[in-house]
This record gives structure tokens, sequence and C-alpha cells, in this order.
């Protein structure tokens, strides 16, 4: 049985990135709409950590952005619906982090759908975070 690779790929294509966020239903929460602004996401992050699948599909990445000394900011996660439950997303998760640094404190904002997987897979939760909303 094939299995699923994992990667890093500072080039992955905006196209393939936007099909994934669909198929992960991200794509409710990101301006899939948007080509050049998920171009300039993609371009713009330090990490982008890939999961294919046999066939060689995007299945899931995480994007990070980081500063490889203290804090290490996933600012999306999305694993191909289809593929979910199997440790994809933890596994991600895992190799981004392993990237930055496991020194390095890593956060995140969750969907929410996704609110309570990350205390299933051994986050912790933070009471005081806090943000301005994008204008």
């Amino acid at each position: 049985m094939r299995e699923i690779t994992y990667g890093i790929e500072p080039n992955l294509s905006a196209d393939e990135f936007v099909d994934c966020l669909v198929r992960s239903t991200l794509s409710e929460r990101r301006p899939v709409d948007d080509i050049p602004r998920i171009a300039q996401m993609i371009q713009n992050a330090d990490i982008l950590c890939t999961a294919r699948n046999p066939d060689g599909q995007l299945i899931g990445v995480a994007r990070s952005l980081s500063d490889f000394s203290y804090c290490t900011y996933l600012s999306d996660l999305a694993v191909d619906v289809t593929y979910q439950r199997r440790g994809i997303g933890k596994e991600l998760i895992r190799r981004s982090h392993a990237v930055a640094g496991e020194h390095t404190m890593l956060v995140l904002l969750a969907a929410p759908k996704a609110a309570s997987y990350y205390p299933h897979i051994g986050m912790l939760s933070h009471t005081s975070a806090w943000y301005i909303p994008r204008s």
C-alpha cells in the first residue's frame, strides 16, 4: 500500500492551495476568490508543510509564520475532508513545528468547526488571545 508523503513546498501554487482549502472546508474562512492575495499568503509564509496522496494530489497543508527563535504562528491547517481522522493534520503540525524549532511556541487561532480538534491532539487552550480584525 502506498502512503501519504509529506514535504516542505515553498513554491506551492496558489491554485493547488485553493483546491485543498476548498476540499477541507477552510475555504469558508479564506479569500479563495482572490488568487493574488492567496499567492501573497503563500509567498510570505515561512513554512509550507504539505501532505500528498499516492497520486500526488495535495490533500493537506500547514502554512506557518515563524521567527525560528521564539514563536511560530500556524495560520492555516487544511486537510481534505475525505482524508481527515487519519493523523494527517497532527503530522503536519508536528513537522511544521520541527522545521520552526521545537523551542518555539506554536500558536494558532482555531476555525470554529475545528476548535474541538486541537485539545484532542494535545494542544493547550489560552484564554487571553486578542486580535484586531481585518478591515
